[in-house]
């Protein structure tokens, strides 16, 4: 079902919400969070809900999409809501905010934050500079960036460490926890001699790839050098090198002295999964933030990070 209400009230909004819920049964029952998706006029949304609502199966959330748009305009509120089928395990409240309301979402969007639970700002687009300053990023418990959204994503993870408050994350820090979890296994399988140094390629605009080596420069605490070229982890040892690259199938290939190569199948993680990943927790993500300080004592070649 999807109600739209052009020229209107967040009163109205709330109303009619209620309403819904009423004639359509208990559906915001087991809600487990908010979701506030914040958006810029002619950024697209519907990506950005298509996954909120596919997350929904793991996380049932009411989702507040806020779209600001032109600041010169007379100011509205348009508002849509989504539920049964059109909105998955989740009720989604879209919010377009014109003229001076566009200035002041938060205003707009507390009235329709559920009680006592906790609250995710979500950036599909651009973020702020600084996310946990910003006054739609205070009211999240957690606050998601995309730093392959970045205009300039060779320099954005120097911007997010000098604004890095407790409870932001990423998610191009989430696309890369299967080569974690690949790495750090190898890290730990014997011969355990130890690892002296630590060379990372991948495309230059990966901002993924960077978090990556500034994760093991500051897991292994061991010089990192970060190149430009085909994806390659290698882990330099006195006996040989542990090496993690993809083979022209795209599947991750681990190779070790003395033991035949591991292949092991890669499939792209889509937005809905990779935000359910973030959705799963709601406390600090201590080794994201020792990521960004680790990526500051990377050294990087052929490429600008500051």
């Amino acid at each position: 079902m999807i109600v739209e209400l052009p020229n209107t009230s967040t009163t109205d909004v709330a109303k009619k919400i209620v309403e819904v819920r009423e004639s359509g049964g208990a559906i915001s029952l087991g809600r487990v969070l908010t979701l506030v998706v914040c958006a810029e006029h002619g950024e697209p949304t519907e990506g950005a809900i298509e996954a909120a609502i596919g997350a929904s199966s793991e996380h049932p959330s009411r989702v507040i999409v806020v779209t600001r748009g032109d600041r010169s305009a007379d100011s509205r509120l348009d508002a849509e809501i989504r539920v049964g089928g059109d909105a998955g395990a989740s009720e989604v409240v879209l919010l377009s905010l014109q003229g001076d309301l566009a200035d002041h979402p938060r205003s707009v969007v507390t009235p329709f934050l559920l009680p006592d639970t906790p609250v995710v700002v979500w950036w599909p687009g651009e973020a702020p500079t600084a996310p946990a300053s910003d006054p739609m990023g205070s009211l999240g418990r957690r606050r998601i960036l995309d730093a392959n959204r970045c205009a300039n994503p060779k320099t954005v993870l120097a911007r997010r460490l000098a604004t890095y408050a407790a409870g932001d994350t990423d998610l191009a820090w989430t696309q890369i926890t299967h080569w974690r979890a690949l790495l750090a296994s190898a890290a730990d399988r014997p011969p355990h001699t130890p690892i002296t140094e630590v060379q990372v390629a991948g495309p230059s605009d990966s901002p993924g790839i960077d978090l990556l080596a500034g994760w093991l420069r500051s897991a292994l605490s061991v010089p990192t050098r970060r190149t430009v070229g085909s994806f390659e982890v290698r882990l330099v040892r006195e006996d040989g090198p542990t090496v993690l690259s993809l083979d022209m199938n795209n599947n991750a290939v681990l190779s070790m002295p003395g033991k035949p190569d591991g292949r092991v199948a890669m499939t792209r993680r889509e937005l809905p999964l990779l935000l359910a990943e973030e959705l799963r927790r709601l406390d600090t993500d201590d080794v994201y933030a020792l990521a960004l300080q680790g990526v500051v004592d990377v050294e990087f070649e052929g490429q600008a990070v500051a």
